[in-house]
């Protein structure tokens, strides 16, 4: 056991704290109780020693990113989230974008030569881009670079492109697997409680719905992540009954790769009066993410949302995942005042990042194989070479 732990634990007053974190150490599972009382009750520096103590348990140093980058379709939406700075509603569509799937494909003809391993798919729901148009696009994307994993759509999207299209969520998960589609990415969870939900995003699909489309994806034989928004109106017990529900799903499935909590940001959007979290916070979040969400291997900080800064603290409350080298063509929190204006980082960069908090950076694939370990690899030699940076 490590020392500071061991120190951290033995020092630990409270009745109540002292058990979980027994139970943490011995691999054993928190209640929905518990985990509350880590978020009411228990300080930083204790939260941090444990959630580094399972990152370690299952990643030792090792921190996992990939190079991908991102397509946005539109950000015209027929839903009005409160808490979006990104998308217009289609009644004032001359604001947003709306992407052909020529300059879609386009953009992917962009990266080649390069070694990138991921395309990310996400953006508003159009009401006139259909199921069968973006079916066209994966074939057509598979067609140009059958190596590139597409990672696409929010349950938010799939929902309505499913209902117009009138088919069940099964056949429309298999329709849009077949076409090209080869894993989801987590978004579009919010905070899963009815009654949160009601308040800042009322009309788009609900908590069933969601966990329904991923777990018919992992039915497929499909991998998939996991959100949630935090820092806004919720309280505690709104976080844990949503990573319980998806702790309960990942036990059916086993699908999920990972988890990311989304930090709210409140720039140019209806809840601009909802001050951010703080940093403390935030960590706070990372931890008994990492410490509740025991069957999910992986933990991610967004880094764009949080900051260059901010994702490498991360690395020291139970995040071993910092996503991807992204490129700047994702709005979606720029928009709403994250650090990170024009998102981008070289591998180089990243790779510095990492190791600047003595961590091991590894290349992954989606799937998360080790597709390259760069811990004794010279930066200069990385700048150089097109292959690694």
């Amino acid at each position: 056991m490590n020392n500071s732990v061991e120190q951290i634990i033995a020092s630990e007053k409270d009745p109540v704290l002292k058990p979980i974190a027994g139970k943490i150490m011995r691999a054993e599972r928190i209640t929905p109780e518990e985990g509350i009382a880590l978020f009411e009750k228990a300080g930083l520096p204790f939260l941090g020693a444990l959630a580094n103590f399972v990152r370690e348990r299952l990643h030792g140093d090792t921190t996992y990113f990939n190079r991908n980058f991102h397509i946005e379709p539109t950000n015209i939406c027929v839903f009005s989230c409160k808490f979006c700075s990104y998308s217009r509603l289609y009644a004032h569509r001359e604001e947003g974008w709306e992407l052909t799937a020529d300059q879609m494909l386009n953009i992917v003809k962009g990266y080649d030569g390069k070694p990138v391993t991921e395309v990310h798919i996400v953006g508003g729901v159009h009401p006139k881009l259909t199921l069968e148009f973006f079916a066209d696009l994966l074939r057509k994307i598979k067609t140009h670079r059958p190596e590139l994993h597409i990672k696409g759509f929010t349950p938010v999207e799939l929902d309505y492109m499913f209902r117009k299209a009138k088919l069940s969520v099964e056949e429309g998960m298999a329709y849009l697997h077949e076409a090209g589609l080869d894993s989801l990415p987590g978004g579009g969870a919010e905070i899963f409680d009815p009654e949160i939900r009601e308040q800042i995003c009322a009309d788009k699909v609900d908590a069933a719905g969601w966990l329904l489309i991923h777990e018919t994806a992992h039915k497929l034989g499909m991998h998939s992540n996991a959100t949630m928004l935090y820092g806004h109106i919720e309280e505690y017990r709104h976080r844990i009954d949503h990573m319980d529900r998806l702790r309960q799903l990942q036990d059916k499935t086993g699908g999920f790769n990972t988890f990311i909590p989304l930090k709210f940001r409140n720039k140019d959007n209806e809840m601009s009066h909802v001050q951010e979290s703080t940093i403390v916070e935030d960590m706070r979040m990372y931890a008994v993410a990492r410490l509740y969400m025991d069957n999910f291997p992986h933990l991610k900080a967004y880094w764009p949302m949080l900051g260059r800064q901010s994702a490498q603290l991360t690395l020291s409350f139970g995040v071993n995942d910092i996503d991807g080298t992204i490129d700047d063509s994702t709005k979606i929190y720029s928009m709403a005042g994250s650090e990170e204006q024009t998102p981008a980082m070289s591998t180089a960069q990243l790779v510095t990042l990492i190791k600047q908090v003595k961590r091991k950076p590894v290349e992954r694939d989606t799937l998360y194989h080790v597709l390259r370990d760069y811990s004794n690899i010279d930066i200069k030699e990385i700048e150089s070479n097109p292959l690694l940076n």
